[in-house]
């Protein structure tokens, strides 16, 4: 647990975040302002802002957990989630922006004339927004019960409330600026730790290879299960319990456990030797949401590899809070500049996490048992540098870790908020709009206190698996094919992203556990993305009469540049 540092620079972090959300409110004056910010954000400060929403619990702390836990497969994490961007920058980017809309509805409404596919759109940017933002806030109950050993709820209810009050207040325009700050600040919460960090690692004769060697305990260490688990042990393992293993209960007793699979019940102590190799661990629990998916990936690393990297890749131009901020652009060129600029920023930043990853494996091995993997970024300056150094760099990162949920949880509801209050709401304007942001935030605050989840970056993975499924095919084939018809969208989404989000919600309710059918469960994207595209296609193809009528017009909006379609007009 940090000094008193820490709860400082988090404190400061909300009220920093505040103030500048206060900047923007200052200047948003019509709906406009509260939706796109009028279309005004030039590619610099639109760039560091999606930036800042786009790196969000899964980048600050969820990709090192994965990183520990399971070594160097997990880069494809990082890798994805930038890669992403280039396809987005390929295929959607200045398109998207000429077709003058607000949300993803409104894209699916004007390509396909039809308020069918807009509200079947809407529900889809609802379902994978509240998926987001899970995380984000359960993220924050991590950091602040690693802070202060406050109950693990009240860290998303502080994150619920100011991100509630300051898009409510402000809109598009004042997370714009809250976003770009942070971004700056999060890569510094970063960097600068991981620079002491690399220079403590290289001055104690610490391992090199800790990417290719098992995680070992390089000092005794005293390892509490706070859930029960079972070990999975390959060779037999001494080991001091105070607790009840395998049904019996013992006080200080050393034990020798032959290989096989032992249950650790919760609140056990085991106090392991130095140079002990970190037993694999899977949770016992046997109810509520699965704890990772580990044990899959390691009997399917090829199937997992894939599909991480399909959902990753074409996951990101479907993200609700995402799209959103390429309608803000003045237009088509600063949204491809936009994107450009956000690849070198997250590409950037994206160095970082899998060198606290690397250090934790060596440094924190014990939390792949504890089920704390994601605190490693967190914990890693207080157990490498210590003192008052060590508090201030865990302050720092505490920090960032903050704002990381501010920003993304921000985008997030501001795209879900823009749909309800659009959509679902009996009328529009700010007044509904602030209502549209309490609903937006009330669903995914209420499941972060009533359950536990996966881990982070597990948790995001499985929500671009969505995305990739429902909303990639319609985007990519609603600027690039003039056949696709409104029957043949309505079923591509339900097909490709509903059975993602049947797959999904499977795995986060921990069924069916084990075995090829989790496997194909645990990362769908594989075979729900080229289902949700061929069915589009086939219905279109099926349905030829219902092609809107305009649509070569249309699609010349979404192609030709904004001064090209000028001097037609003139």
């Amino acid at each position: 647990m940090y000094s008193g540092y820490a709860v400082p620079a988090v404190a400061l972090v909300v009220v920093a975040t505040i103030l500048v959300g206060a900047f923007g409110l200052r200047i948003s004056r019509t709906t406009s302002d509260f939706y796109v910010a009028s279309r005004t954000v030039g590619p610099r400060l639109n760039a560091a802002a999606i930036s800042g929403e786009y790196l969000s619990a899964a980048s600050f702390l969820g990709i090192a957990g994965l990183v520990l836990v399971q070594g160097p497969d997990m880069l494809w994490y990082p890798v994805g989630y930038t890669a992403g961007y280039l396809v987005l920058l390929v295929f959607v980017a200045a398109p998207l922006r000429r077709s003058g809309a607000y949300t993803l509805p409104d894209f699916a409404e004007a390509r396909l004339a039809s308020q069918a596919v807009r509200r079947l759109a809407g529900a889809f940017v609802v379902g994978v927004g509240w998926l987001y933002l899970l995380p984000q806030l359960q993220g924050a109950g991590l950091t602040l019960t690693v802070l202060t050993d406050a109950p693990d709820w009240l860290g998303g209810i502080i994150v619920a409330v100011v991100v509630t009050a300051i898009v409510a207040a402000g809109g598009m325009r004042s997370i714009t600026f809250v976003q770009a700050f942070q971004y700056w600040l999060k890569l510094t919460a970063l960097l600068v730790p991981a620079l002491f960090l690399v220079l403590a690692w290289q001055s104690d004769g610490a391992p090199r290879n800790a990417f290719d060697e098992p995680a070992a305990f390089r000092e005794q260490r005293v390892v509490r299960v706070d859930d029960t688990l079972d070990l999975r042990l390959d060779r037999p393992l001494t080991v001091t319990v105070s607790g009840t293993v395998d049904g019996r209960s013992y006080e200080e007793q050393r034990l020798d456990l032959p290989a096989g699979t032992h249950r650790i019940e919760q609140s056990t102590r085991l106090t392991f030797d130095k140079g002990t190799p970190v037993p694999p661990a899977d949770s016992a629990s046997g109810g509520g949401m699965s704890p990772s998916r580990a044990e899959n990936r390691a009997e399917r690393p090829l199937y997992a590899t894939y599909g991480l990297i399909l959902a990753t890749f074409l996951g990101t131009m479907g993200l609700p809070h995402v799209v959103v901020r390429f309608y803000t652009s003045p237009h088509g060129v600063a949204a491809r500049r936009t994107t450009v600029a956000v690849l070198a920023l997250i590409g950037g930043f994206y160095l970082l996490p899998p060198v606290y990853g690397a250090l934790g494996r060596i440094y924190a091995p014990e939390l792949t048992l504890t089920g704390n993997a994601d605190a490693a970024v967190l914990l890693l300056p207080e157990r490498m540098i210590g003192g008052v150094g060590g508090d201030l760099l865990g302050a720092l990162v505490a920090g960032g870790a903050f704002a990381a949920f501010l920003s993304t949880a921000s985008g997030l509801t501001m795209a879900v908020a823009g749909v309800l209050a659009q959509d679902v709401l009996p009328a529009r304007g700010v007044r509904h709009f602030r209502r549209g942001t309490v609903l937006a935030m009330a669903a995914p605050l209420a499941a972060s206190v009533l359950v536990g989840g996966l881990p982070v970056a597990d948790s995001v993975g499985l929500a671009f698996a969505v995305s990739a499924s429902s909303f990639c095919p319609l985007l990519v084939l609603g600027i690039w094919w003039r056949r696709l018809t409104p029957p043949g969208a309505a079923a591509g989404m339900l097909v490709g992203g509903g059975s993602a989000f049947l797959a999904v919600a499977a795995t986060m309710a921990g069924f069916p556990g084990a075995g090829p059918l989790h496997a194909l469960l645990a990362w769908p994207a594989l075979w729900s993305v080229p289902l949700g595209f061929l069915t589009m296609v086939l219905v279109s193809l099926a349905t030829p009469s219902r092609v809107p009528a305009g649509t070569a017009a249309i699609l010349a909006r979404f192609h030709l540049p904004e001064e090209v379609r000028a001097e037609v007009k003139a």
